[in-house]
């Protein structure tokens, strides 16, 4: 059985944790002293050791690690992390082998600091002999030993060794799968080896997550630092970096570069500039470099007319759809989808019907992403049971996203019964599906019935389902920071969150008031503020405003489609700091300016 901790241990730890200063350490050790505490709590004591890491205190860590007798895996575990994060990499082979000499046998948390260890030394065969004490204790395939394990090789000159456990390596997740190959190429990059780093960036299966599109864009920045010429696969793959997350600045400097060393900007390129530009909130930019470009294809103009549509810029996609079929091209699904989008942000139903009616004239058979889009422009227009019907009268059954769709629409105009008929439907179709229970929880929030909301979320907790967090991105100085819901882990984090209570007592001057109705929680007013107060668009938000000159525009991505707590703050920040805000959402672009927003508050 596992001892839980006492409540004099928890009530150490925690001024451990809240300590500021190795001052403020000595000061609790001399109370953990009183209390005993120092020889006889392995947690106080691994708690103490990592604090005194964090403020470059190695010697003090070591003092209080000679001073507990029988040291077990976790102190050992602690002591050889703050070692190796205090560059004391000779000193962690020491206690490393003090460890298997006290027979204390390291697990899948010590091997990545010994290899780490083995790395800076540039010692070949320190690595290779942990990899063979690894296979024995049966630790290599853990995903970290295993990203540890090749980063190692690759890092210490040996790719032969890297790439055989890389191919060697079995069934991954998306997100090992991502840093096995980031640590080859980065391996390659720093032992020269760049024609091998270039092939193995073109390989890279997915770049789709977000992380994932960070690391690719810095793989890009070291190419060019050793001195290769990218190909236009590899330009084309970093302006959609870009495009996935924001990064305007990166892509203006890269479309730079590409006008600076004699690219033909080809048809590739230049979809790929314009899909850059109108991602990341320039949509004029964009529609200066299609107007520029010689050759277009399909692609090109859906590109174009899809970005006319995200930013709400209807009357421009209509007439861009137009052009596109004057120049003898035909549209494909594609095409259709990106102008009944258009037509949905802007209201426009019965142009939206049309357009639709039109896709069998083209030979275009409706897919259900289009049927989604239909029941979306009826839902946003209020016209609920006229969505409701087209429902049930379409040729293919309606899936996750239709229902979706219908639910949404029914939130926004606060039709209950029809929402929860709807999320119903949901559940049916995939019970797993969290957006099924939060969709569900929602209806029972909204309604009240806090016991109803806290049976569908005892049922998530009981099947191990959780809803994905939402995140948010700003670029600042060509460097991209994320955000998610009550962050924390950001070096400014206190500034953030001192700059965002300071522009919420600003806007409740000019009558923003927290709309709690966005937090799905059974718990008091002032509770709900502080949760909608944290929300990652926000924590976005005030570092753009502490980080970016007065005047400057603040862009922001989010995964999600924004609420609209933080839709209204928004509005208020733009018109108490004198900023332009622009926000890119899962649906569309917000231009946020003078206290109003481009979507007219309807999105």
């Amino acid at each position: 059985m596992v001892r839980g901790f006492s409540s004099i241990e928890n009530h150490f730890i925690s001024l451990i944790h809240a300590s500021k200063t190795t001052s403020h350490l000595r000061q609790i050790h001399a109370q953990i002293l009183h209390h005993g505490l120092i020889e006889s709590s392995s947690m106080v004591v691994t708690q103490f050791i990592a604090s005194c890491s964090s403020f470059k205190s190695i010697n003090y860590a070591l003092s209080i690690f000679h001073n507990f007798p029988n040291p077990n895996l976790y102190i050992f575990n602690a002591l050889i992390r703050a070692l190796s994060d205090n560059s004391q990499f000779q000193s962690l082979i020491s206690y490393f082998s003090l460890m298997l000499q006290q027979n204390v046998r390291p697990d899948h948390l010590t091997f990545p600091f010994m290899l780490k260890s083995a790395m800076s030394l540039l010692e070949f065969r320190l690595g290779a002999t942990l990899h063979a004490g690894i296979a024995k204790l049966g630790l290599e395939f853990d995903s970290f030993v295993r990203i540890s394990l090749v980063d190692m090789y690759a890092k210490v000159g040996s790719l032969d060794h890297a790439l055989q456990l890389f191919d060697e390596t079995p069934v991954r997740t998306k997100a090992t799968n991502m840093l096995l190959w980031n640590v080859l190429i980065n391996g390659c990059c720093r032992s020269g080896d760049v024609q091998r780093a270039v092939k193995l960036f073109e390989a890279m299966p997915e770049r789709t997550s977000n992380g994932d599109h960070k690391r690719a864009l810095d793989t890009f920045y070291r190419m060019l630092d050793v001195g290769v010429k990218p190909n236009d696969f590899t330009v084309v793959s970093a302006l959609s970096a870009c495009s996935r997350i924001g990064a305007l600045d990166a892509g203006v400097w890269i479309h730079d570069y590409i006008l600076g060393n004699e690219f033909r900007i080809n048809k590739e390129i230049g979809t790929a500039l314009v899909e850059m530009y109108a991602k990341c909130g320039e949509i004029e930019r964009a529609n200066r470099v299609f107007c520029a470009l010689k050759e277009k294809d399909l692609l090109t103009w859906s590109v174009m007319i899809s970005g006319w549509a995200i930013h709400g810029c209807c009357e421009q996609a209509l007439s861009c759809f137009e052009e596109m079929k004057s120049t003898g091209i035909n549209p494909d699904e594609i095409v259709f989808l990106a102008v009944l989008t258009a037509c949905s942000h802007a209201g426009l139903v019965d142009q939206g019907l049309l357009v639709f009616n039109s896709m069998w004239f083209h030979s275009v058979k409706p897919t259900v992403k289009h049927y989604a889009c239909m029941v979306d422009l009826f839902g946003r227009a209020g016209r609920l049971e006229e969505a409701l019907k087209f429902i049930e009268s379409m040729p293919i059954e309606p899936d996750f996203v239709i229902w979706g769709a219908l639910f949404c629409a029914c939130r926004a105009h606060k039709n209950i019964e029809m929402a929860e008929l709807a999320s119903k439907r949901l559940l049916q179709l995939d019970p797993k599906h969290a957006g099924s229970y939060v969709f569900l929880s929602n209806i029972y929030a909204g309604a009240g019935r806090w016991e109803d909301v806290e049976r569908v979320r005892h049922t998530m907790k009981s099947r191990h389902i959780e809803k994905p967090p939402g995140w948010s991105f700003i670029e600042v100085q060509g460097c991209v920071h994320s955000f998610i819901a009550g962050d924390q882990s950001h070096v400014l984090t206190e500034g953030i969150y001192r700059k965002l209570e300071e522009l919420t007592v600003r806007a409740r001057e000019q009558g923003y008031m927290p709309n709690t109705g966005w937090v799905l929680h059974n718990i008091e007013e002032e509770e709900k503020e502080d949760s909608l107060g944290s929300h990652s668009e926000k924590l976005a938000l005030a570092f753009g405003l502490i980080s970016t000159p007065s005047g400057s525009v603040i862009r922001i991505v989010k995964n999600l489609r924004v609420c609209g707590d933080c839709h209204s703050m928004m509005k208020f920040a733009s018109r108490v700091c004198e900023r332009e805000i622009v926000l890119r959402d899962i649906k569309r672009f917000h231009h946020f300016k003078d206290g109003a927003c481009t979507c007219g508050d309807y999105w």
